[in-house]
């Protein structure tokens, strides 16, 4: 085998695992974008979110596989460098880390160093085209969803009809904590607040609760309307005639928060 075809075979094969990778980043990117972002009132923000938290994996990948497509040298040891640098930033110093970080760049840094996918026009495509695709299939749904969510301004304590369940609910105040916090400290929280929900005591007032998974599954509504939840205890898993999404009248669209502590501990 010419020596020329060898070069070829190794810089596909480099360009084929580069692509691959990008993808997986690019639908981890997609997916938390629309999950844990997407809260800003503000659309340049979210996108401004999307592009520095949840694509910026994505991107860096796909400009270090660019650079080493065009300077085969220059991209080898940019592999190197991006695996310690992800040793370091995951604080990832076990094995897992060796076989799943470390040998696998340092392998794509070596076959590009070697290599030469030719011609460079097609791994170009593929390398920012698929990822592109990407983005779009697993995007459109979710970013449908987020588009239409319901939001009915109402942030005062209010009493929610469930699913065979009616709860008077907090209004926005410290019940409604603006960044994640522990269960214990739910608790608390609930326990200080005052009756109006609207501040926290300085003794316990016993006043509010954390909702049980029950009444927090049967509260979940959809666009204005019950989800019809139903919790099995005995599996710990909840059921939904349609699936519920961050809106009123449980949640803020707004805020990062997207998990509601509940008082039952399930495993």
């Amino acid at each position: 085998m010419k020596s020329l075809d060898k070069r070829q075979i190794a810089g596909w094969i480099a360009v084929g695992f580069s692509t691959v990778i990008i993808c997986v980043w690019a639908f981890w990117g997609i997916s938390e974008t629309f999950h844990e972002g997407w809260y800003y009132k503000s659309v340049v923000s979210n996108f401004g979110l999307m592009f520095v938290q949840y694509l910026s994996p994505m991107l860096l990948f796909m400009g270090v596989t660019l650079i080493s497509i065009f300077w085969p040298h220059f991209g080898g040891g940019l592999h190197a460098v991006l695996a310690l640098l992800a040793v370091w930033f995951f604080k990832a110093y076990s094995n897992a880390a060796i076989f799943l970080l470390i040998i696998p760049l340092i392998g794509l840094g070596v076959l590009y160093w070697f290599g030469q996918p030719r011609p460079r026009r097609i791994a170009v495509l593929l390398v920012v085209g698929l990822p592109t695709l990407t983005l779009i299939i697993f995007g459109i749904n979710p970013a449908l969803r987020i588009s239409q969510r319901f939001d009915d301004g109402n942030l005062n304590a209010r009493l929610v009809s469930g699913n065979r369940v009616e709860l008077i609910w907090a209004p926005d105040g410290p019940g409604w904590p603006r960044v994640g916090t522990d269960w214990y400290k739910a608790q608390r929280t609930c326990q200080y607040l005052s009756d109006n929900g609207k501040r926290l005591s300085s003794t316990p007032q016993h006043i509010w609760r954390l909702p049980t998974v029950d009444e927090a599954v049967r509260s979940m509504a959809r666009h204005g309307e019950n989800s019809g939840g139903e919790w099995d205890a005995d599996i710990a898993k909840a059921s939904y005639n349609t699936i519920p999404d961050k809106e009123s009248p449980l949640w803020n669209i707004h805020t990062q928060v997207i998990y509601w502590w509940t008082a039952t501990e399930v495993d």
